[in-house]
C-alpha cells in the first residue's frame, strides 16, 4: 500500500513538471521569441501547473481504474514508469488530456464534453 501512495505522489508531481515545462516554454516563446507577451494571461501561467498537478494525479486514477491503457495491454495495472510518462503528459497538454477524459466519460456514462472543453482549441490557438 506505501508504494501505491508513492507511484500517486509520483504521478503528481510529473504531472505538475508537464505544466511547469509548458509554461515556462510558453514564457520563453511569448516574451522572447514572438514578441507578443500579454499581461492578462499571467494568471494562466500561474494557474496552469496547478491544474497540472491535479491531472496527473487523475491520470493515475482512470490508467488504475482500466478507463485508460497503456499501450496495447488489456490490463489496467501498466508499469509505474508508463503511468508517470503518462502523468507528465496529462501536465504537458492540459486540454487534449480533459478532451480524452471526457471522451471516455462519454462513452462509460454518457457524459456530454463541458463547453470549456468544446472552445479550449480556440484559445489555445491564440496564445500558443
Amino acid at each position: 500500500m506505501h508504494g501505491e501512495y508513492l507511484n500517486v505522489a509520483a504521478c503528481i508531481l510529473f504531472g505538475g513538471i508537464g505544466g511547469l515545462t509548458y509554461c515556462l516554454r510558453g514564457v520563453y516563446l511569448n516574451a522572447s521569441v514572438h514578441k507578443r507577451w500579454v499581461p492578462g494571461w499571467l494568471p494562466w501561467y500561474v494557474l496552469r501547473p496547478v491544474v497540472s498537478l491535479v491531472l496527473g494525479g487523475i491520470s493515475y486514477l482512470f490508467v488504475k481504474s482500466g478507463l485508460l491503457l497503456l499501450g496495447s495491454e488489456q490490463t489496467s495495472a501498466g508499469t509505474p514508469l508508463g503511468i508517470w510518462s503518462l502523468s507528465f503528459i496529462a501536465g504537458l497538454n492540459v486540454d487534449r488530456f480533459v478532451s480524452k477524459i471526457e471522451e471516455v466519460g462519454s462513452t462509460v456514462w454518457g457524459v456530454e464534453p463541458s463547453r470549456t472543453s468544446k472552445n479550449s482549441s480556440h484559445s489555445q490557438s491564440i496564445q500558443n
